[in-house]
């Protein structure tokens, strides 16, 4: 499976790599394992370095409703993506419906940067696998 997530109710962190072709069906079952976990107010990596995707416009809208759709249900945790510059165009359509949950989102080029930006908005995170 390209998406790899790991939940952490410890340190209240979700840590998502994908790598490959990531098909709306599996960000659909991450953000159903997510919900079922109560994690939707943890702080958030999302590491697309190595994923890739063939998703149209209409797949990344739908995501995007469903992921507004979350944001009436509570608070929403920071977010950190990291992507190169050209994998952040694919996901602009969606970026501006996740960017309206009242929480912190920022795009890094590495993941490095992304976990101290999150360290400093909660503490530290668990040790990458």
């Amino acid at each position: 499976m390209p998406l790899h997530w790991t939940i952490d109710s410890d340190t209240r962190f979700v840590s998502v790599i994908a790598k490959g072709h990531v098909s709306r069906p599996e960000v659909e079952q991450l953000l159903d394992e997510m919900v079922s976990r109560e994690a939707m107010a943890f702080r958030k990596l999302f590491d697309g370095l190595d994923g890739d995707t063939a998703m149209g416009p209409q797949d990344l809208l739908a995501l995007g409703v469903r992921m507004r759709a979350h944001h009436a249900g509570g608070p929403m945790g920071p977010l950190a993506l990291v992507l190169p510059d050209e994998k952040a165009e694919i996901i602009v359509p969606i970026l501006g419906m996740l960017a309206a949950a009242d929480r912190p989102m920022r795009i890094f080029a590495t993941h490095q940067r992304a976990r101290r930006w999150l360290e400093q908005l909660g503490g530290p995170l668990p040790r990458r696998a």
